[in-house]
């Protein structure tokens, strides 16, 4: 029996038992993973992968493709070349060919699709970005789901649930707001005015920690200043809740070890950084910071603290709007564009801009199928990497487990390509690995943990400048309301944005009085697609759903950026619906 780590896109980082005949099971050792793995891990090897490298649609070998692509590099100026990594794998040393893109001074796509709005938010009150653990949460005695799904995006965390008074808030009604004791099927966008509402009731209902805003925050007076100068009715109107369900809200969380996990969904807007800011103001105010049980929980700094070896100086591209047809060379490792990236319209007309296209991966999917060179990568089990999790302080070590005549690992091809143009070479990837593991890691329990957690986070500081918590004093809301239905996006539990098996249907609400099955099309001044429809009584009558990873979505989306953190929002925009006769 060997022991790996998931290195899946996942708050969970599971630990993975590997049998001799490559079966995967979860560890149950393992204080988070506790034996059981996800639908993705549970079928890992029934997923087609691509086994052979191709060429303008032709099979070749592994080496007549790396002497193409270095042909492609040699031809094209670097200025010219343009590397877009997505998240397919996080492993730490999925980073590494930025050291040979950066050395050859092509530009670099920055940002992110996912949650950087958010990170940017928590990192501006807090300075730093830190995880609640499931063996945090488990201490708590209510816990709020704020625009996240556990069952869907976090399966180890529903054990830390039970018995727990439970507080959903979302546009959705999610499996868990049946169990909830409350759930807010609260307005989208409205997600930073509840949590400003929510300050403002807490100070008038004395129900602050005065302590810990004596103590250990800076700009309380001026933040709730400034709160108050929000009429209240708008704050109402903009959520979209009631007075009844705040009270009932508040009624529950009084004088309780209170834990708030937040999702991506509530900042996937122009103020996405904002909404976290808020949200986290409203956990300063409560005092839930550096205490058992207590605190809000986000997608963490999984690499915070540790010496990571692949920050490179390059010309950055923005990713969420990166323009590929600027380019001659795009090379595209472990990501969808074409399915993942907001505005296709766009990503097509850049793509078909693009003299040469290279994609680097494992599975199929819209961008390979438009790529003139295929370059197969190799699995988690056939290479050595370590995952930091965003979602607990455990390392998971990813030794090599199988020899497979199958790809090439990101770190052989770039040492092949530094090689190949007179760059130093890397140290050796064991080296690599074990300077990351060391520079913040210490054992505990038979099991490797971030030294940050070896305190409860934030307990002792915030990593501000201060040292302090420092609450927002402004934000920046311009958006245009519009007739028709905000398009939410959501993940779900068979698949993983566009990879493994993906819903393509279009959920509505009962209120349309649509047929299952029956064809609608969606129009907005981004793009139309058509869909079948899935009524469904989950859904707010102002509200559609997509599910991550469903054709043409993203032929919807803005192409547009967040105000911080160089984010994606992709849902800044309403939708028209009529049927298709």
């Amino acid at each position: 029996m060997h022991f790996t780590t998931c290195p899946l896109d996942c708050f969970d980082g599971c630990s993975i038992a590997v049998s001799k005949e490559l079966k995967l099971k979860g560890n149950k050792a393992h204080p988070i993973t506790q034996g059981y793995l996800c639908h993705h891990l549970n079928h890992f090897h029934t997923f087609e992968r691509i086994e052979e490298p191709r060429y303008l649609g032709q099979s070749i070998k592994m080496e007549e493709a790396l002497t193409i692509l270095q042909e492609k590099l040699n031809t094209y100026e670097p200025s010219r070349t343009l590397f877009f990594k997505g998240s397919g794998n996080l492993g730490i040393m999925q980073g590494v060919t930025k050291q040979f893109f950066a050395s050859h001074r092509a530009v670099l796509a920055s940002g992110s699709l996912c949650d950087e709005a958010g990170d940017a938010g928590v990192c501006e009150g807090r300075g730093a970005n830190l995880c609640l653990s499931p063996l945090h949460v488990k201490d708590a005695e209510v816990v709020i789901l704020w625009g996240r799904n556990p069952t869907v995006t976090n399966s180890h965390m529903l054990p830390s649930l039970k018995g727990k008074t439970l507080i959903v808030i979302d546009p959705v009604k999610i499996d868990l707001s049946h169990h909830a004791d409350l759930h807010i099927q609260i307005k989208p966008r409205g997600d930073l005015y509840l949590a400003l509402l929510l300050c403002r009731l807490v100070a008038m209902e004395e129900m602050e920690d005065c302590t810990f805003l004596n103590e250990r925050t800076l700009n309380y007076k001026d933040f709730l200043d400034f709160i108050s100068g929000i009429p209240m009715r708008k704050l109402l109107d903009k959520a979209h809740v009631n007075l009844d369900e705040i009270g009932e809200l508040l009624h529950l969380i009084k004088g309780k070890k209170v834990s708030i996990l937040v999702g991506i969904g509530v900042q996937k807007y122009s103020f996405g950084h904002s909404v976290l800011r808020a949200i986290d103001a409203l956990g300063a105010m409560l005092g839930l910071f550096g205490k058992v049980g207590c605190g809000v929980g986000y997608l963490s700094n999984s690499g915070f603290g540790y010496s990571l070896p692949f920050k490179v100086d390059a010309k950055k591209e923005p990713l969420p709007i990166a323009n590929f047809g600027k380019y001659d060379l795009v090379f595209i490792q472990g990501g969808n564009p074409l399915n993942q990236m907001p505005c296709t319209s766009k990503v097509e007309e850049g793509l078909d801009k693009a003299k040469c296209i290279v994609y680097f991966g494992l599975h199929e999917n819209e961008t390979s199928a438009r790529a003139h060179l295929i370059i197969p990568a190799k699995t988690f089990l056939a290479k050595d990497d370590v995952k930091l999790s965003y979602g607990h302080p455990f390392v998971g070590r990813m030794p090599k487990i199988v020899e497979s005549p199958i790809g090439i690992s990101e770190y052989a091809l770039t040492q092949m390509l530094l090689a190949a143009f007179g760059h130093d070479s890397l140290e050796s990837e064991a080296t690599i690995i074990e300077k990351v593991i060391a520079s913040n890691s210490v054992e505990k329990d038979g099991f490797l943990i971030s030294k940050t957690y070896e305190d409860l986070p934030y307990e002792k500081t915030f990593y501000t400048k201060s040292g302090q918590f420092e609450f927002m004093d402004e934000f920046d809301d311009d958006f245009e309301d519009e007739e028709g239905f905000y398009l939410i996006a959501a993940k779900q539990n068979k698949s993983l944005n566009s990879q493994f098996v993906t819903d393509e249907y279009l959920y509505v609400p009962l209120c349309l009085g649509l047929e299952q099955e029956e064809r609608v099309r969606l129009t907005n001044r981004y793009g139309t697609c058509e869909y079948a429809v899935m009524p469904t009584a989950i859904l707010r009558d102002d509200c559609l759903l997509l599910y991550s990873g469903a054709k043409n979505a993203n032929r919807l989306t803005p192409h547009a950026m967040s105000q911080e953190g160089n984010c994606a929002t992709y849902q800044e925009m309403k939708v028209r619906l009529e049927k298709v006769t």
